[in-house]
């Protein structure tokens, strides 16, 4: 998940103060290993059904040290990798992909526990929160039948934590984090020698943003992936960020808030007839009349100003007097409270098919996100269960799954501007110019809006010789596409193709 303040899981000094209370007690855990060596890794044998077919597979739980340059552990890195087993070593041609997702401050609980691993966290058919207890089940469309996985914790997420309280800065902001994540990688590479492997990398949101970080800061030390996924992508963050002086997100957020609007039949019935049609119509207003008007600040006459309120409530399915007194821009959490006000009901903002209730119908923020209360009980009753019944692990900590274990803020090493990685994987396409991006999208993602990613990939700046290895696709659900059984179909589908069609372009390639 992206960090949205103040609304963010990781706010409230409250959370922060609690959470570094109770981390305290592991210390002493972390640091009793000052020699270098690495703590017990846990390590199991597992079979689950695939097209018919037994699969068989094994999973190594456990954690890896960042090392000063004397050698000394300065953070550990919680891993969980999933591995075919098989009577002979494991084979370099079988492709590996490690996995993250974003926050920051969230561990990788999401796309393993959700689309990837072998088991999946059992939810409504269309990713609602289903009643207690939570239960896990086997995942038949799990990606490990393409390629190895390895799900990575940063430190400050999930078990991984710097082995000094006073050392976190150094991970927690933009830079760190690349460096740190990175290293994990490298190392890891070498300790279960699979430098020769096809390597791919998949993030979620913020994990996104550190994976096309990853991309140039990898292949700068001899790692050349084969492909990279992104998942609800988001590289440049004035995409997203409703500032004054930054229209951009006014302009990208709208065929999201339409999408939404569609979704819950608060549309014109011309506009409800085919979700698609409708939103390519949104889409070049967006870019042409409602971004030259909004360009036009205060110069705006106030014919031309009542003319775009118009067009601004038939798109998003609020009032025009609503849309020309915000001043023709709708805020993300206006618009999420607003929509459905008459019926004192709230949309989500991870995925704004879900509705929310409110103690006030005249707030103007929603109170929560009903997004992520239906997913947050059963992923972390799910995990914590799994862990130690099944992967036989055990660690005296508490795991964070989304915020709680980064104490004193994130750094953006941005110098005053909006973050942004979209350069550093040009250059890494760039660099390796055999490296395929596949990026997927929700419909009614509103915290990574579709529209943003596709604004944020036309201004790479790719050669026109690369922009043929990059694939979109999108998804009829929000944030986390995969908790709706037929959008986790598709994306599983369309992730074995790009695996597979990459894996044959490079073998033709290198013929």
């Amino acid at each position: 998940m992206v960090e949205e303040a103040p609304n963010s899981a990781l706010s409230g000094e409250g959370k922060i103060k609690t959470s570094l209370e109770v981390d305290l007690k592991g210390w002493d855990l972390v640091k009793k290993d000052e020699t270098g060596s690495e703590p017990d890794l846990a390590i199991t044998k597992h079979s689950i059904q695939i097209n018919g077919e037994p699969f068989n597979y094994k999973v190594t739980t456990g954690r890896l040290p960042l090392k000063d340059e004397s050698g000394k552990p300065e953070a550990w890195i919680f891993f969980i990798a999933y591995t075919r087993d098989e009577t002979e070593p494991v084979s370099t041609d079988r492709p590996l992909m490690f996995s993250f997702n974003g926050g920051p401050g969230s561990s990788s609980v999401w796309l393993h526990l959700g689309a990837l691993g072998p088991k999946r966290v059992k939810m409504k058919p269309d990713g609602d929160l289903p009643p207690p207890p939570y239960k896990l089940e086997d995942n038949p469309l799990t990606w490990l039948e393409h390629t190895d996985l390895v799900f990575i914790d940063p430190v400050g997420t999930g078990y991984s934590r710097p082995v000094s309280p006073d050392n976190g800065k150094k991970y927690w902001c933009l830079n760190g984090d690349i460096a740190s994540v990175g290293d994990f990688i490298l190392r890891y590479l070498t300790k279960y020698q699979r430098w020769t492997s096809p390597l791919f990398l998949v993030g979620e949101s913020y994990g996104t943003t550190r994976a096309a970080g990853l991309s140039s800061y990898l292949v700068d030390r001899g790692v050349a992936f084969n492909g990279i996924l992104l998942v609800s992508s988001i590289l440049n963050f004035q995409t997203a960020r409703f500032a004054p002086g930054n229209d951009l997100p006014y302009v990208l957020f709208l065929p999201t808030y339409t999408a939404t609007a569609w979704y819950h039949n608060r549309l014109a019935a011309d506009l409800q007839a085919d979700l698609k049609s409708t939103l390519r119509e949104v889409e070049e207003w967006a870019l042409g009349e409602y971004s030259a008007a909004l360009a036009a600040g205060d110069r705006l006459s106030t014919e031309t100003r009542a003319e775009i309120a118009q067009k601004l409530a038939r798109y998003t399915g609020l009032i025009p007097e609503y849309c020309e007194g915000s001043n023709l821009r709708i805020e993300i959490f206006r618009f999420c409270k607003e929509l459905l006000r008459c019926e004192r009901r709230t949309v989500g903002r991870l995925d704004s098919r879900f509705k929310g209730i409110d103690a006030s119908g005249v707030s103007e923020h929603p109170e929560y996100d009903p997004s992520m209360t239906a997913i947050r009980p059963p992923y972390t009753a799910g995990f914590n269960q799994y862990i130690r019944s099944e992967l036989k692990y055990t660690l005296d900590l508490p795991y964070h799954i989304l915020g709680g274990g980064i104490t004193g803020g994130w750094d953006w090493n941005s110098d005053n501007t909006y973050a942004d990685t979209g350069e550093a994987l040009r250059k890494a396409m760039a660099r390796n110019p055999y490296m395929r991006l596949f990026v997927a999208s929700g419909y009614y993602d509103l915290a990574t809006p579709y529209f943003a990613t596709e604004y944020t990939l036309a201004h790479l700046g790719l050669d026109p010789a690369l922009r043929a290895n990059v694939s979109t696709a999108d998804y009829r659900a929000g944030h986390m596409m995969y908790v709706d059984v037929r959008e986790l179909q598709k994306l599983q589908a369309d992730v074995a193709q790009f695996i597979s069609t990459t894996l044959e372009a490079h073998a033709a390639d290198a013929e």
